[in-house]
């Protein structure tokens, strides 16, 4: 007597993904995420397109994702072609009138566009904005400072204000908001050169996100870097704020946007590998978590 069918259909393995995914999904239904594009998966061709889909995926799951992007290559680039020479202070790009100029060319007119571009090839939901647009962002001039003394880096701005109130009607009407790190001046008629990071970090908080989610070209926050090349999967606020006098300049803007984002209420901040095809939807669907998370400090702790 047969006992039935015992081969196993070739799909059953995809059905057991989709199940795993399931209390991910549950979790995170109606919840904002804002991520930070940049490194290298802004570069690679192959990259972009899988961050796009990982985009789309989330806002098809049901979750609410608002992009934040920066430039830094794009912009060196263009600023050569203009014959501007691209200096940095503080890990920060002094940012001149006429390289204001073309920093907002190139982000708003040139990434930002690509970007949106990337999205509505699934579907009519990507709107870009900057910062200037209806109040988003409202800044000042942020002078760092380097041995104790303030620089002058021009028209590099400090977030004073934001208004979310553009993105929460563009996700309420089921759209994917597409961030240009540029603000609005709150003292003159100028605009400034937000560092994306910060941005992201900034918006996170404001909009009372889920998760930050900061797309950088390293695996996460390394132990002991250089010499182990361990990464610290999971770490508390206050832990985090005692490695930041020891972190790479790069890495700096990354950790303390994070550090800033759970502080003010984000429920878990990550930095997690962009060379990483849908790394997004590792970090955000599986237990496999890839890079670094930053969660609030536990109950008790100083």
């Amino acid at each position: 007597m047969s006992s039935g069918p015992t081969r196993k259909h070739t799909a059953l393995p995809k059905a057991q993904i989709l199940i795993e995914a399931l209390p991910w999904l549950t979790r995170h239904h109606g919840k904002t995420v804002v991520i930070k594009f940049g490194g290298n998966a802004m570069i690679d061709e192959d990259l972009k397109a899988a961050f796009a889909q990982d985009v789309v995926f989330l806002r098809h799951a049901g979750l609410r994702p608002v992009v934040v992007h920066g430039g830094g290559p794009q912009i060196s680039a263009a600023l050569d072609r203009h014959g501007i020479v691209s200096e940095f202070k503080a890990g920060l790009r002094v940012t001149t009138e006429d390289a204001m100029d073309v920093v907002r060319m190139v982000l708003a007119g040139q990434v930002q566009r690509e970007l949106v571009g990337l999205l509505n090839q699934h579907g009519p939901f990507a709107v870009g904005l900057t910062g200037e647009d209806a109040h988003t962002l409202t800044a000042t001039k942020h002078q760092p400072e380097i041995d104790g003394e303030p620089v002058d880096i021009g028209r590099v701005g400090e977030i004073t204000e934001i208004d979310t109130g553009a993105i929460e009607a563009l996700l309420a009407d089921g759209r994917i908001p597409v961030v240009s790190s540029i603000a609005r001046s709150q003292d003159d008629h100028h605009v400034y050169n937000i560092n994306a990071d910060t941005a992201a970090a900034a918006l996170a908080a404001a909009l009372g996100a889920e998760t930050l989610m900061v797309l950088t070209d390293v695996e996460g926050l390394y132990e002991d870097w250089p010499n182990s090349d361990e990464v610290i999967s999971r770490l508390t606020a206050t832990q985090l704020e005692k490695l930041l006098p020891d972190l790479s300049a790069g890495m700096v803007p990354k950790m303390e946007g994070c550090l800033h984002a759970v502080r003010g209420g984000v429920t878990t901040a990550r930095v997690i590998d962009g060379r990483v095809q849908h790394s997004i939807l590792l970090e955000i669907f599986t237990d496999e978590g890839i890079g670094t998370m930053v969660v609030p400090d536990e109950q008790g702790e100083s």
